[in-house]
């Protein structure tokens, strides 16, 4: 049989698939022909509605399946590969719901299969800083904000923020707030907060901007002052780890961002991470992560789709990608050892000892929210503006949607 895929990775991550596919076309026998586009969103729509769907789609937005879903475009996995994914995923809960959508009718089913993870609950700082200053890697967040006080105290300056980013300028400060919302809420409410079910002024989403608010207008938590916060490139932001002395202590970021540190950094001794910590105060919260990830679905069904989600299953399918580069599985039966280094595996044990995994908020918003009301929201708040007011302008864009 022919097997048609389309997915999100050109240049390098998809020589990185092609090896993965390699294996299930000598597997199999099946002439597997992968495809991408640079605007993948909009072609997806496009073959599915003209009757030219791929086979298999694996796609990184929920919002983009939830579409395709609704319209009666995908095959349902069924309650076997749920209960799979459930019993054998970190947060397995997690995944499940992140799999499933309405149809046509309005009735949940699960129609995607998380395949390739992205962290995002992370702090990166040099251990040669701390080690010279005495300071160690804090396990709750009442312990890192006592952590950056001592900092101060110390003449240093904790963070480095930068929230530029072109014309996605704010995105680094959605994310600050995903994390503390799932530090601070029940996943039910981090989900309703998404959806605008509870509303972007509620108490609760107004504690979360409060929270980073205190950190981000605090001239001394940050490097440059607040000024430098929103012009501050984010590729550049945690370069400040790294100068002489050091402009800042701690930078959080996603697992991809050691990409823009100076060259000739090594992981693991120039450079390290910890995860986000918890709340003390929440604890009933457990070890919540926050991230991104693929999900693959079957848009024209076939025996060779249905081999193939069962390929996804295997261990071996996540471990081929895990002993090269750039991937992460919550995956509890691949080893761990596989992982082409220490960083990886250290990143993967996060995702596997998750107690609840989320997807990042603002990607789950309508365009005009996540993309551009909670960027915008996210500068005016760097700049002074009340917790209060900028909650009450990103809720009257949301309501201006209605």
């Amino acid at each position: 049989e022919t097997l048609t895929v389309f997915g999100p990775w050109r240049g390098a991550d998809e020589e990185l698939f092609q090896s993965i596919l390699e294996y299930f076309r000598e597997a199999t026998g099946a002439d597997v022909k992968y495809s991408s586009s640079e605007n993948y969103e909009q072609q997806i729509v496009i073959d599915t509605q003209a009757g030219s769907p791929p086979n298999i789609a694996i796609l990184p937005q929920p919002g983009l399946i939830q579409d395709l879903a609704s319209k009666g475009l995908l095959t349902p996995l069924g309650e076997a590969n749920a209960a799979y994914v459930k019993d054998n995923y970190g947060a397995g809960d997690s995944w499940v719901s992140l799999g499933t959508y309405k149809d046509k009718d309005g009735a949940p089913q699960f129609f995607a299969f998380p395949y390739k993870a992205d962290l995002k609950s992370l702090v990166w700082y040099s251990p040669d800083n701390f080690d010279e200053k005495g300071y160690e890697v804090p396990q709750t967040w009442e312990d890192m904000m006592a952590l950056s006080e001592k900092i101060i105290a110390d003449g240093g300056t904790p963070w480095c923020i930068g929230m530029g980013s072109g014309g996605a300028t704010g995105w680094p400060g959605t994310d600050w707030v995903e994390d503390i919302m799932l530090r601070t809420v029940k996943p039910e409410v981090y989900d309703q907060w998404t959806t605008n079910a509870i509303p972007f002024n509620d108490p609760q989403v107004v504690n979360a901007l409060s929270i980073f608010s205190g950190i981000v207008t605090n001239g001394k938590m940050v490097d440059g002052g607040t000024a430098a916060v929103s012009g501050r490139d984010f590729r550049d932001s945690p370069k400040g780890l790294f100068s002489v002395p050091p402009k800042c202590y701690m930078h959080r970021q996603a697992s991809f961002i050691p990409s823009f540190f100076p060259e000739g950094t090594k992981l693991g001794e120039d450079a390290d991470f910890f995860y986000l910590p918890p709340m003390a105060a929440h604890a009933d919260l457990g070890k919540p992560v926050l991230g991104g990830g693929t999900l693959a679905m079957i848009t024209k069904d076939s025996k060779a789709s249905q081999a193939f989600i069962e390929f996804l299953k295997m261990p071996l399918t996540h471990e081929l990608w895990m002993a090269q580069s750039g991937f992460l599985t919550p995956l509890k039966t691949a080893k761990p050892e596989t992982y082409a280094d220490d960083t990886l595996r250290r990143e993967g044990e996060i995702l596997v000892n998750a107690t609840t995994f989320r997807f990042d908020g603002s990607d789950l918003m309508p365009g005009k929210i996540g993309a551009g009301a909670f960027w915008t929201g996210m500068i005016d708040l760097a700049g002074g503006k009340s917790p209060d007011a900028v909650a009450g302008d990103i809720q009257k864009a949301w309501d201006g949607l209605k």
